[in-house]
């Protein structure tokens, strides 16, 4: 490798952690996240309670329990850099978030094929990538997330509709079932999920304070 070529690599290196740096220095202090759940209610579970707003809020609680697992969290991370395992540690080795799909000369896809690789303990899907920073969840309550989940401006400009889909039927969604590897897989199914955020919908898509 030439002096040259080794200069403007080492310069990559040090843009990269100048913006970690500067991403995570910005952000307010994060919210401790809720114990990893293990467990996920059914719909059905919350026909009982009379009151619409108290069934609403309850349903979003069990909601909750999916988007605050580490298997979401760690893809809409607070940062440039995304988080891996079940202790949520700093992406290694070193990624941002770029566009959604790393950097150049580092994509997510370098590493991230169609599906995991068992042998290696790297997860994988065709959409294999981050979040957009207007979806960050990590760091924030669940009312916070709740709120940011119906506004068109940082859901992906998606209608209620359109996210109930996105919840029930997307396979990247759908891939935090089948982490692979030595990853938690996030309670129930998708299709529990995708009920539950449906009648969370149908129920006036309350928000927790």
């Amino acid at each position: 490798m030439s002096a040259a070529k080794f200069s403007l690599m080492i310069a990559a290196v040090l843009a990269i952690f100048a913006t970690v740096h500067a991403s995570s220095a910005q952000e307010a202090p994060a919210t401790p996240r809720p114990a990893m759940a293990t467990t996920l209610k059914s719909a059905s579970d919350f026909i009982g309670i009379k009151d619409p707003k108290a069934r609403s809020l309850a349903l979003f609680e069990e909601v909750g329990k999916v988007l605050q697992h580490p298997r979401c969290l760690n893809c809409h991370p607070r940062t440039e850099r995304p988080t891996q395992t079940d202790a949520m540690r700093p992406h290694m080795p070193l990624v941002v978030r770029a566009d959604g799909i790393g950097a150049p000369g580092l994509h997510c896809f370098t590493c991230h094929h169609d599906k995991n690789f068992d042998p290696a303990n790297v997860p994988g899907n065709p959409k294999w990538m981050l979040a957009p920073p207007e979806m960050a969840w990590q760091g924030k309550t669940l009312g916070q997330i709740c709120v940011q989940l119906k506004d068109k401006k940082r859901n992906g400009n998606r209608t209620m509709a359109e996210l109930e889909q996105h919840m029930a039927k997307d396979d990247l969604v759908g891939w935090g079932w089948h982490p692979g590897g030595n990853r938690t897989p996030v309670p129930g199914t998708q299709a529990q999920f995708g009920g539950l955020f449906k009648a969370w919908a149908e129920s006036g898509a309350h928000c927790p304070v």
